[in-house]
C-alpha cells in the first residue's frame, strides 16, 4: 500500500475540526503542506505536549507526506513563545536532516483557523468559501499527522490524545481508547471541583456543550475537555433562546461596526460583515424571508470563531450564533455561496488587529486556567467503549461486526458505505461486541 492507501486502511480524519478523512484530503497538486501546531484554542495543550515529546515522530511523518505527494515546502506552523516545542522540533529535524520548516507567529486567535494560518505561511489568500488547495496549500492538524504516523507503523487510529482542563483537581493529558467515556475522562483528571459545572467538547471558544455526561464519549475529533463553571460566561451565552437572541439583536444593535472590523475573515479581505447581518435581522422578518440578501448570504464565509461576540461586540450580542442560524437556513434551502470577487485585498490594519489569545481568554472567564502548565500523561485501558459510527465529515461508517463477536483492538468494526465520504473505524480495545446502535459497544471480557 501507498502512504495514502494506509492513511485510508488505518481511518485517520482530522483531529482538530469536523474530521475531514485525511485520505481525501491529501489528494491533489500541493505547493505547501502546513501543519498546524498553533493550538490557538486558549487551555488546549494537546498538540504542545505532542510537538515536546512526539516530535521525532512528527518530523517523520511530515517528510514522508511531503516525499510521498511530492510538495516541495513542509512547514509546521506554530506560535513563537512555545519555547520546548520548537526545541523538539528543531532537534528533530536536524536529526532527520529533514526537508521541514517551521514559521512562528505571534499568540493570537484564531491563529489555528485554516485560512488564517495558510495566510500566515504563504502571503497568500485562500478565496472565499474557497479551499487551501485553490492557493496550492493543504493544511494538516498536529495530532493528525502524529496519527499519519502510526498509520505508517500500521497502527489504526483507535487512541486518542486529549487535554482535561479547568474545574478539575489534577488538569492533565490522556491518551485514552476511542469510545472512552467522558465521565471516566473527568475522573482521570481528578474529578470536578464541584458537582455543578458545565462541559465543553474542545476549546472555549469553538468547542461544543456536553449535553449529558452520561452518555457522551470520546470521539476522534475531541480535542478536550472543559470543565467549567455551572454559573459561568459558557453557561450563561449557552441559555439564551433564539427568541432572546433576535429580540437582542434587533433592540441592543448600535452598528458600531466592531464585529467587521475584528473579524478574521473580514480582515484577509472576505466580503463578510457580520454588523450588517445584524442590521438586516434587526429589521424583524424573519431569517427565512432574508435568505436572498446579499450580504446575508454572505454568512455562509463565517468559520464562527466567536471574535464577534466573545471580544468585539461592546453589547454582549451574539453575531456567531446567528451566522450560524443563517448558514443552517441557507443550508436547508439549498443555497450555496456564489463568488463573485477575482481578488481579496488584505486589511492594512489586519496586523493590529489580531485578537490577543490571553486578553480573549479573560473576556470568556476562562483566565484562571491559562497558564497552568501541563505535562503529565495519562494513559487508560477502560473495561467498556462506545465508538460511534460517525465521527467524521461525511456519512457514518456501516458496521462489519455481529453483537456477540469477539474482536481484538485494532480489528476493523465499520467502514463506509461504498462510493460514500467517510473513513474506517476499529476496535480500541479488545472484548466482545455487546451491542450495535449507533455505535458499536465493545466489553471486555
Amino acid at each position: 500500500m501507498n502512504l495514502l492507501e494506509q492513511i485510508a486502511a488505518a481511518g485517520v480524519v482530522g483531529c482538530g475540526g469536523a474530521g475531514f478523512p485525511t485520505h481525501v484530503k491529501l489528494k491533489g497538486n500541493f505547493e505547501y503542506l502546513i501543519v498546524n501546531g498553533a493550538e490557538c484554542e486558549p487551555l488546549l495543550r494537546t498538540d504542545r505536549y505532542l510537538m515536546c515529546n512526539k516530535a521525532r515522530e512528527i518530523v517523520e511523518a511530515v517528510s514522508a507526506l511531503a516525499r510521498e505527494l511530492s510538495i516541495p515546502h513542509a512547514v509546521i506552523g506554530l506560535k513563537e513563545h512555545y519555547t520546548e516545542e520548537i526545541a523538539a522540533l528543531r532537534k528533530a529535524i536536524a536529526e532527520q536532516n529533514a526537508p521541514v520548516e517551521l514559521h512562528l507567529f505571534d499568540s493570537f486567535y484564531p491563529a489555528g483557523d485554516e485560512q488564517t494560518i495558510v495566510h500566515e505561511v504563504t502571503g497568500r489568500v485562500v478565496p472565499p468559501a474557497g479551499l487551501p488547495s485553490e492557493v496550492g496549500a493543504v493544511v494538516d492538524n498536529l495530532a493528525t499527522v502524529y496519527s499519519v504516523y502510526q498509520a505508517m507503523q500500521g497502527h489504526p487510529f483507535v487512541k486518542k490524545y486529549l487535554t482535561v482542563t479547568g474545574e478539575v483537581n489534577h488538569p492533565t493529558v490522556l491518551c485514552v481508547p476511542i469510545g472512552t467515556p467522558i465521565k471516566r475522562c473527568i475522573e482521570l483528571a481528578g474529578g470536578a471541583k464541584s458537582d455543578e459545572y458545565y462541559l465543553i467538547a474542545g476549546g472555549p471558544m469553538m468547542g461544543k456543550p456536553i449535553d449529558n455526561v452520561d452518555t457522551a464519549v470520546v470521539t476522534k475529533t475531541t480535542s478536550g475537555i472543559l470543565v467549567l463553571p455551572a454559573d459561568g460566561y459558557h453557561a450563561r451565552q449557552n441559555a439564551v433562546s433564539v427568541r432572546a437572541m433576535l429580540n437582542r439583536a434587533r433592540s441592543a444593535c448600535i452598528q458600531c461596526t466592531t464585529c467587521s472590523q475584528l473579524c478574521p475573515r473580514h480582515m484577509l479581505g472576505h466580503p463578510l460583515e457580520p454588523h450588517k447581518i445584524m442590521r438586516k435581522v434587526a429589521v424583524g422578518i424573519g431569517i427565512k424571508e432574508l435568505l436572498n440578501d446579499p450580504d446575508v448570504r454572505n454568512a455562509q464565509l463565517c468559520c464562527e470563531c466567536g471574535v464577534c461576540e466573545a471580544y468585539a461586540c461592546p453589547m454582549g450580542l451574539q453575531p456567531r450564533k446567528i451566522n450560524s442560524l443563517i448558514k443552517r437556513e441557507l443550508g436547508a434551502a439549498g443555497i450555496r455561496y456564489e463568488r463573485k470577487e477575482s481578488e481579496w485585498t488584505v486589511n492594512p490594519l489586519r496586523e493590529e488587529r489580531k485578537v490577543p489569545s490571553e486578553r480573549l481568554a479573560a473576556r470568556v472567564g476562562v483566565h484562571r486556567y491559562y497558564d497552568y502548565d501541563i505535562r503529565e500523561l495519562i494513559y487508560e485501558e477502560p473495561d467498556e467503549v462506545r465508538i460511534p459510527l460517525k465521527m467524521n465529515a461525511g456519512a457514518p461508517s456501516e458496521p462489519v461486526v455481529q453483537v456477540g463477536e469477539r474482536v481484538k483492538r485494532g480489528d476493523l468494526i465499520a467502514k463506509p458505505r461504498e462510493g460514500a465520504l467517510g473513513t474506517n473505524i476499529h476496535a480500541s480495545i479488545s472484548g466482545r461486541v455487546s451491542a450495535i446502535t449507533d455505535s458499536v459497544t465493545i466489553t471486555r471480557d
